[in-house]
């Protein structure tokens, strides 16, 4: 909401003074088409594989426990068993539950460490992407002389001729006819 409010006043102030030259750009087109987008991608894919093992390690270590703790409580039940045994074998299963306990709240506590992780991952390179689509957006706007550039997703509605995603896509280095993410290409699957 803050930047359809910020995008409209944008527009209301480029009224406002006159001849200004505005364009629009959808800026996650931009961003699929930059040259890290697909190496970006790899890279929170392996983080997130890489955790998931460790997640995966530390699930089947707690289904040993558990297996141990059922083949102990089925050892309890046995009624040819003495009570001294029977004691020892209960203070066994009470130490197994805590540690499977334990574990289970080990477990959450690094799924949620991890996914924390992926997202700062995440921001990181997206940030750095963005910064550079921002610099080559800045070139453009200057070779072009225009005078604002406004992110597609923030204004209700603009003219097509106002789009200048095409130019930018071609000052990265991308065919617009190829570029990923557009909404043609959505329309043809």
């Amino acid at each position: 909401m803050k930047k359809i409010m910020l995008g409209m006043m944008a527009l209301c102030a480029a009224t406002a003074f006159g001849d200004l030259k505005i364009g629009t750009v959808d800026m996650m087109t931009l961003v699929r088409n930059h040259k890290n987008y697909d190496t970006n991608k790899k890279i929170l894919q392996g983080s997130e594989k890489d955790y998931q093992k460790e997640l995966d390690s530390m699930k089947a270590e707690l289904d040993a426990l558990q297996d141990e703790g059922k083949k102990i409580a089925d050892q309890a039940r046995n009624p040819m068993i003495s009570q001294a045994q029977k004691d020892k074998i209960e203070k066994e299963l009470l130490d197994i539950q805590n540690k499977y306990v334990a574990g289970q709240q080990k477990l959450r506590s690094k799924a949620m460490e991890s996914q924390q992780k992926l997202q700062e991952l995440e921001t990181q390179l997206l940030k750095i992407t963005t910064e550079e689509i921002r610099t080559v957006v800045n070139k453009f706007a200057d070779d072009n002389d225009y005078d604002l550039i406004i992110e597609s997703t923030v204004t209700a509605f603009a003219k097509k001729s106002f789009d200048v995603t095409d130019g930018i896509l071609k000052e990265m280095g991308v065919d617009p006819k190829y570029a990923k993410g557009r909404a043609k290409d959505d329309e043809g699957k």
